[in-house]
């Protein structure tokens, strides 16, 4: 087994957009942001010999969230904050190989709903639409004593060399069908758009974010009612 636990605050946002703001170019500190996690990402997906488990004892955005769905469970601690999308960051498109691990997670709902939906997802909801596997009800002294004791009972159980065994069958199947670097290559082309393109909002939007710069207006995200008027 592998956990992957993240920190006791948060378990990962994605790209660190504080770094990103503070460099001499931006675009060129996005790009290797985005390629450094993509590579976590991808030695996570690519473990074969053993079974791999994100535990979310903290909230998780954006990339951070596609770093969880890229491992075999997601068990987070009851109350904790999903923000799995990327378009409130100037309609970046994401990577993180999300559009391979998303739609293998989703059980309710378009896999395509959850990148448009811009708000924030709860442990119970996440649990329901197949993101979360497990919700641990426990306080942020004992989550991780818990997973550790889950861990070592899923290594320990009579089926666990079937489980293993299945995982990587899919995994051969899945490469044989379409390779993650054909997901990855097709992610950063939209990527290098959103960094070194025409359009500059990802660029405005993380100076703001970064800066703590209030919206003018509500998003229409969550005014509905001008959404509605604007339609």
């Amino acid at each position: 087994m592998l956990v992957l636990a993240g920190g006791p605050e948060f378990f990962s946002n994605g790209i660190h957009l504080n770094v990103i703001e503070a460099a001499d170019s931006p675009a060129d500190e996005s790009w290797r942001n985005i390629n450094a996690i993509d590579d976590v990402c991808r030695a996570v997906l690519e473990t074969a010999d053993r079974l791999t488990v994100a535990a979310l004892q903290g909230n998780a955005g954006a990339g951070g969230c596609f770093l969880a769905f890229a491992c075999d469970r997601v068990w987070a601690r009851a109350g904790v904050i999903l923000n799995p999308h990327y378009k409130n960051m100037g309609n970046l498109y994401g990577s993180e190989y999300w559009t391979y691990t998303l739609p293998r997670r989703v059980r309710r709902g378009e896999p395509r709903a959850v990148m448009e939906n811009r708000l924030p997802v709860g442990t119970a909801q996440a649990a329901e639409i197949g993101l979360v596997d497990r919700v641990v009800a426990a306080g942020r002294d004992r989550f991780l004593a818990q997973v550790i004791a889950a861990a070592h009972a899923l290594a320990e159980a009579a089926d666990f060399g079937a489980v293993l065994a299945a995982k990587q069958a899919q995994r051969a199947a899945d490469e044989a069908q379409r390779p993650l670097a054909a997901y990855r290559d097709d992610e950063l082309a939209h990527m290098r758009r959103n960094f070194y393109g025409f359009d500059p909002s990802y660029h405005y939007a993380r100076a703001h974010f970064v800066g703590k710069v209030p919206h003018a207006w509500t998003p229409l995200h969550l005014a509905l009612h001008r959404r509605k008027a604007a339609v």
